[in-house]
């Protein structure tokens, strides 16, 4: 039995053409752990920010990207329950997904919704995770509530128009054209913003302001989040495409008695994550068995073409999720 894999591994920092074919050892299952053989992985902002040398992996993960992915299991660690060798799973990964072996805690993994093929799958747990976490964990959405997303044609955006619109929100997205508008508003948004045409901040406020703001953009955007909210208004910071540093008035985050959040996912600990799995297949996973939402899929790459993948995905052009196609 072959002992190497082929992995797209980070050279230097630098652009996508960093990225280059290597062979490294198959990873063997720790404790609590299980090794998938991947058939698909998921493309991630993360990624490109790890490639560019500004997101380093949590002490003790693959220094190789990739986030998230689907397969079949391998191997099993002691203290393992589930999944077992033969199980086809999708799971949140540590890093190392663009290989075609790799190693999760198994709290991480979550089964294959019935019907859905592994492509689909791969899709799912990195957006997932996050928006379960910080829209409903986190931020406590609740039917009824205005829900703004920005950049809501990613892979995040259209989960979690998805998902917020299937509990009771009332959705709002922000988009860069007309046919990423579109998309959001097939997907459920109530009313899609061609940030490029309109002001956010004055539809918000002319429906009353936001109950409830995710936002991966940071920079500029963080007054006018503020300004954009409801009292007792809540935004949720995941990431900061304009940069983490603004000049905010805090007066009025006091007299409108706002909150403001934000997490990061992948260095909270093994067992927060397992916590956001098991929310996940109680509350979401019966719904993406029943069709009632999925992932919206942009493009395919082959592992070999992840360069390729990374400059399409900064571009900025697609809809939706990327996929490493591996096995």
């Amino acid at each position: 039995m072959t002992t190497q894999m082929r992995a797209m591994e980070i050279t230097e920092p630098g652009g996508p053409e960093v990225l280059q074919l290597c062979s490294r050892p198959i990873p063997e299952p720790g404790h609590g752990e299980v090794v998938i053989r991947l058939a698909y992985a998921g493309v991630n902002r993360p990624d490109a920010l790890q490639r560019a040398g500004s997101y380093a992996p949590p002490k003790g993960a693959s220094d190789l990207p990739g986030l998230e992915g689907a397969g079949e299991v391998i191997a099993v660690g002691a203290g393992v329950d589930w999944p077992a060798v033969g199980d086809q799973v999708c799971a949140l990964l540590p890093g190392g997904g663009y290989a075609e072996c790799v190693a999760t805690p198994a709290a991480h993994c979550l089964p294959v919704p019935a019907g859905m093929g592994l492509d689909q799958a791969a899709c799912l747990p990195e957006t997932f995770f996050t928006v379960w976490s910080n829209v409903f964990m986190r931020g406590g959405l609740q039917a009824g509530e205005r829900f703004l997303v920005h950049g809501g044609s990613s892979g995040i955006g259209t989960t979690a128009i998805q998902l917020a619109s299937h509990f009771g929100a009332r959705v709002f997205a922000t988009a860069g054209s007309d046919e990423k508008c579109q998309a959001c508003t097939d997907l459920g948004a109530e009313r899609a913003i061609n940030y490029r045409d309109e002001d956010f901040v004055e539809v918000l406020r002319g429906e009353g302001g936001a109950n409830l703001i995710l936002d991966m953009v940071g920079g500029s955007y963080l007054p006018r989040n503020v300004k954009s909210l409801a009292q007792e208004g809540r935004l949720v910071q995941i990431a900061f495409l304009q940069g983490p540093k603004v000049e905010l008035n805090f007066a009025f985050v006091m007299m409108n008695r706002l909150t403001i959040t934000g997490s990061t996912l992948r260095p909270q600990s093994d067992l927060a994550k397992a916590r956001i799995a098991d929310e996940l297949r109680a509350q979401v996973w019966p719904l993406l068995e029943a069709g009632k939402i999925a992932p919206v899929m942009d493009s395919e790459y082959a592992l070999e073409e992840a360069a390729a993948a990374h400059a399409h995905m900064e571009a900025s052009t697609h809809i939706g999720k990327i996929v490493l196609k591996i096995g």
